[in-house]
């Protein structure tokens, strides 16, 4: 698999970010492409490994060791074929997934692993530059129908295998534009609204139909779906927030994530949105140190912030990966800094927000703390521990909570559909990740909680299977290599 020599030979290698300087000044994606030689170098670094672990880091099961090697090799319009057998939108996971396969990869035992990522991204930019996407409608109809609930990337998945399966597939996404988080979400500078455009015109001209302002369970009845289609998928997100019920959450200027990422996605594309929230000129205090906390900060970085500073409950994780808690190839956690990161903020672990106050008009001006210590308790779990006289104030205007989701919302949909939910509040499926409710299928975030996009993919895949064996008795649509 690529050069023989090739992790030898060469350094892992990725583009050049833009200046920080020039990008807080618009909301265009920092990253761009390596030159073809180059990026043909980082394929010549996949070890002819023998066992290629990046397989089991993959929820797809991508077939990477062969189109790192295609790519090597020139042969593109081969790597965007085996790239889209197993992945039906690597410009997504190309953009926005965190790579769990490089963490799996065996050169990343000792070394810097292949850049699977940035080379996946470049087979799927230039077949579109080719030409080479192009709609594949099915050769015939089954006459069955099939509705999609959610046009995440979940969704999307499972819309684009079930229409290719010969079904007619449409999709209800209770928003104005489909795309679910990728429209209204994830930041312009992480994943440019054209990119899922295109993707949606091509499942367009394939023959799947978009809905939109169609709220399933609101203003769409649940029983006209069941009516009207021979099955449904149930593809929504985990929407329910996590909130901080302390003394001072009731006051104004504290939001979730999710009320203020949205509205920036809107004025981008175009809306005018009333009483925005926005971060311009004013003190903003992050609460958690994930993804979407990541994404808040670049937003506010944008829109002017006097100042930002990211809280996280947990401690500070270690640079380099501790084998004995996490063992190649699993995922390990450690610390990781986004372009986010790079562009200003200041970042603070193990701290415990207590409770906010604010001026005579109701609006939050202070947020206060006290820092945390994490030690082993009696059952070996770590337990937060106060550190006496370490409590902190913190002057605020801005607070955005980014403190994970506890599943999808169960009024309205779920309720009246009546599905059986897991331990964890989520629909519960069976193996063909069919829900209690015959006919009634559920995947992605719905199904196991909130997770990566790559999972949502394979998810939507999954589930697609699922419903074409349904429908029809058996299935004929590709399967993951590791499932």
């Amino acid at each position: 698999m690529g050069k023989i020599t090739g992790f030898l030979d060469f350094a892992r290698e990725l583009p050049a970010r833009r200046p920080v300087a020039e990008r807080l000044q618009d909301w265009r994606e920092i990253e761009g492409l390596l030159p073809e030689e180059a990026l043909r170098q980082q394929g010549a670094r996949c070890m002819d490994c023998g066992v290629p672990f990046c397989h089991m880091g993959c929820p797809l099961g991508n077939v990477i060791p062969d189109w790192n090697d295609l790519v090597y090799r020139g042969r593109w319009r081969e790597a965007i074929d085996r790239l889209h057998s197993t992945n039906n939108f690597p410009e997504l996971t190309g953009r926005v997934c965190p790579a769990p396969c490089e963490e799996a990869c065996v050169l990343r035992i000792n070394d810097a692993p292949v850049t699977i990522k940035q080379i996946e991204k470049e087979i799927v930019e230039h077949a579109f530059a080719a030409g080479w996407v192009q709609p594949v409608p099915p050769r015939r109809r089954s006459g069955r129908k099939v509705a999609v609930v959610g046009s995440g990337p979940a969704g999307l998945a499972a819309a684009a295998q079930l229409n290719r399966a010969g079904h007619g597939v449409e999709v209800f996404e209770r928003a104005d534009r489909p795309g679910g988080l990728l429209t209204y979400g994830i930041p312009d500078f992480k994943l440019e609204k054209h990119v899922v455009a295109r993707r949606l015109a091509q499942m367009r001209a394939e023959g799947v139909v978009f809905h939109v302002n169609a709220d399933v369970g609101g203003n769409v009845a649940i029983a006209a779906l069941r009516a009207g289609f021979d099955a449904i998928v149930l593809a929504g997100g985990a929407t329910a927030p996590r909130d901080l019920p302390i003394p001072g959450r009731e006051l104004k200027g504290i939001h979730f994530a999710m009320e203020f990422l949205p509205q920036q996605n809107r004025r981008i594309a175009g809306d005018e949105v009333a009483d925005q929230i926005l971060a311009t000129g004013k003190r903003v205090v992050v609460l958690g140190g994930g993804d979407t906390g990541s994404d808040c900060l670049g937003t506010a970085l944008r829109q002017g912030a006097r100042s930002v500073h990211q809280f996280e409950l947990l401690s500070k994780p270690p640079e380099n990966r501790a084998a004995a808690a996490a063992p190649w190839p699993h995922w390990p956690v450690i610390l990781r800094s986004s372009s986010s990161h790079e562009e200003g903020g200041t970042r603070a672990w193990g701290i415990e927000t207590r409770s906010f106050s604010g001026d005579a008009e109701g609006n939050v001006k202070a947020l206060h703390g006290i820092r945390l210590a994490w030690r082993n308790g009696e059952n070996g779990r770590p337990q937060m521990v106060a550190i006496p006289g370490s409590e902190l104030t913190l002057d605020c205007d801005l607070v955005l909570l980014a403190l994970g989701f506890l599943g999808p919302q169960k009024t309205g949909l779920l309720e009246d559909l009546g599905v059986a939910l897991d331990a964890r509040g989520n629909v519960a499926v069976g193996a063909d990740y069919q829900s209690s409710v015959p006919g009634v299928f559920a995947c992605g975030d719905m199904r196991r909680g909130q997770s990566l996009v790559v999972w949502a993919i394979a998810e939507g895949r999954e589930a697609a299977r699922g419903v074409d064996r349904f429908l029809t008795g058996e299935t004929g649509l590709p399967v993951s290599p590791e499932r």
